[in-house]
């Protein structure tokens, strides 16, 4: 695996566009959560169901991946060019191959007459990937 600028360029934009489709999906899932077993209380009881609810367990990978994807952006020494690429390849591979992927399109699919701008950021998550 090569790494090119276009690999860090592409996390850059990715980067962004991950952070607020999750924010989005974080949101809705709540919503669910709470049509199904009423309100949830305090925000530490909501970071708990986040962190250990399965209802809320397909959206760790992807919050996994926003935080590598810090890592290679952010790091306070250049990380080795092959890191992007690394990082880019596993992106790909969660979101285009894995169940994560697959729960992560359906449900932006079944927000996007609410949310219409998740509808373009999925689009571009998916260009960017391809």
């Amino acid at each position: 695996m090569t790494a090119s600028i276009s690999d860090f360029a592409a996390l850059q934009e990715l980067r962004p566009l991950l952070l607020k489709s999750h924010k989005i999906l974080m949101e809705a899932e709540k919503d669910r959560y709470e049509a199904s077993f009423g309100p949830i209380a305090t925000k530490g009881e909501y970071l708990h169901l986040v962190l250990h609810h399965e209802q809320f367990s397909w959206l760790r990978p992807i919050s996994q991946l926003i935080v590598e994807i810090d890592e290679v952006l952010m790091a306070r020494t250049p990380p080795p060019p092959e890191r992007a690429t690394q990082v880019l390849h596993q992106a790909r591979t969660l979101l285009q191959v894995s169940e994560v992927g697959e729960a992560f399109y359906a449900f932006s699919e079944e927000l996007i007459h609410q949310e219409s701008e998740l509808g373009s950021m999925v689009v571009r998550v998916t260009e960017l990937l391809s």
